[in-house]
């Protein structure tokens, strides 16, 4: 007998209901359901239709004509970032870097196509600290972004290179003023996640040998240690 594996075929209702979901972020919170009809490419009464049955999920909420993620979503991410082992053990390797820094520490993961930060630690006793949202989605581009785009195998990049060689990435041009230098967390032989610092432009200097780097490199190697990573001597320099 012989044993065929198929892909699944994609519901085109789930495959829609994810798309709408999938159109809110950080920067575009609420949307009218004139833009999620023009977003979707559907008539207006299908948009409609979608939308009143991810009303009645508790996925989505309407106020005054303004669309936005539900309640349950909520729950939802909670259950999913519970499910990530990086983010329960990431706490202290966090706090400890911001006590050596004095610089705002974030985690992010991949969500497929560009990073999302799930945790951040800020340092209380800075008059003038850098906010960074959690569930915000970083550029491909940031610090964040190079560092996953590198360790997941992405070619052609010279720049990439550099990342895998150095064991970090910096990036000063996401935001005017402000810097991030981040480094990667691996769980068994995989990037699960990064860890960086953000602070001003003029309080991070990101050459690979200065006390900040170092501090940023120990912390990532020994969450990705606990994490169950075994370092060959030649990933991470």
């Amino acid at each position: 007998m012989t044993t065929r594996t198929e892909a699944a075929p994609v519901n085109q209702s789930v495959e829609r209901a994810a798309r709408m979901l999938g159109l809110f972020s950080v920067d575009e919170p609420e949307l009218t359901l004139s833009e999620l009809t023009r977003r979707m490419g559907l008539t207006k009464a299908t948009a409609h239709r979608y939308a009143t049955a991810l009303r009645a999920a508790g996925l989505l909420r309407s106020h005054h004509g303004l669309y936005s993620l539900g309640p349950r979503v909520v729950e939802l991410a909670a259950a999913a970032l519970a499910g990530l082992g990086v983010i329960r053990v990431a706490e202290p390797y966090m706090l400890r870097l911001v006590a050596e820094t004095g610089q705002t520490s974030v985690l992010s993961v991949w969500d497929g196509e560009a990073p999302v930060v799930v945790r951040v630690s800020e340092n209380p006793g800075r008059l003038v600290r850098i906010v960074v949202a959690a569930g915000s989605r970083l550029p491909r581009d940031s610090a964040q972004g190079k560092v996953f785009r590198a360790f997941l195998g992405e070619d052609g990049d010279p720049d990439l290179d550099a990342v895998r060689n150095d064991g970090f990435a910096a990036n000063a041009v996401v935001v005017e003023g402000v810097t991030a230098v981040a480094a990667p967390v691996f769980q068994g032989e995989e990037i699960v996640a990064t860890l960086a610092v953000v602070g001003t432009s003029a309080a991070i200097d990101a050459t690979p040998w200065y006390e900040l780097t170092q501090a940023l490199r120990d912390a990532a190697m020994g969450l990705s240690t606990e994490l169950g990573f075994v370092q060959s001597g030649e990933e991470i320099r």
